[in-house]
């Protein structure tokens, strides 16, 4: 999803630089579509859900818009855990540092 490698991978915690930040995964050995969703920004919601899904990740809950032009859905990884991605018109992702 965010095609790069992780920058440190253990079985314990898998982590990703990105935009300045590190996203850290835990596995838990519980995977699947229950718990908190984390929301992945982008720019454009619709072709992102276009690309995870050549991804092979299954649409959960569709592309929506919850005011202010913010969309948002949900995905299933094939190893089926939910994430979620947002479009926010007024949100600078560049900006964030």
């Amino acid at each position: 999803m965010l095609g790069a490698a992780p920058c440190f991978d253990q079985p314990f915690y898998v982590g990703f630089a990105v935009g300045g930040f590190e996203l850290g995964l835990v596995p838990d050995g519980a995977p699947g579509a229950t718990g908190a969703t984390a929301y992945w920004g982008v720019t454009d919601a619709a072709a992102e859900l276009a690309r995870l899904a050549s991804l092979d990740a299954v649409p959960h809950e569709a592309l929506q818009d919850v005011g202010g032009g913010i969309r948002v859905a949900t995905l299933l990884d094939p190893d089926g855990n939910r994430l979620g991605i947002i479009e926010k018109p007024h949100f600078d992702p560049g900006a964030v540092r």
